[in-house]
């Protein structure tokens, strides 16, 4: 059994609920105690849930294509609040029209997210990455 916390809801005036509840029954099922802040949450919202739960990571989604503008700082605010090693990923259609995924990706690594994901993304491949993650963050 998982014993770690995560955080995740969908990111500014997003109101796209259903890939968030899969995302939570999702990591539930895979033994993570989920925090889901459900739809238009706020960067602060985000960062309260994880500071009172004692969260190891937020999963962010954002599906209207404005992730650029509402995901950008959450990293620097994390730190800023005390949650350095908190493992933040964001995934979804973060950007509005067809962009490349490549250029997107790498846009938001540089924003200091740990992972980024399309929304096609194979939820197998993102739980054994957020092991290695939270592992990796708490030194094997």
């Amino acid at each position: 059994m998982n014993t770690h916390t995560i955080v995740l809801g969908v990111i500014g005036a997003d109101c796209h609920a259903v890939g968030n509840k899969i995302l939570e029954a999702f990591f539930t099922q895979a033994g993570y105690r989920v925090v889901n802040l459900g739809v238009m949450v706020s960067q602060d919202e985000f960062i309260d849930a994880a500071i009172e739960t004692g969260a190891a990571a937020i999963l962010v989604s954002s599906l209207y294509g404005h992730g650029e503008i509402d995901c950008a700082g959450l990293r620097e605010r994390c730190i800023e609040r005390g949650l350095e090693n908190l493992v933040l990923y964001v995934g979804g259609n973060l950007v509005v029209g067809k962009a490349d995924f490549g250029a997107t990706r790498d846009k938001f690594l540089s924003m200091g997210y740990d992972r980024v994901f399309q929304p096609s993304v194979d939820l197998d491949g993102v739980l054994e990455l957020l092991s290695q993650d939270l592992a990796a963050r708490a030194g094997g």
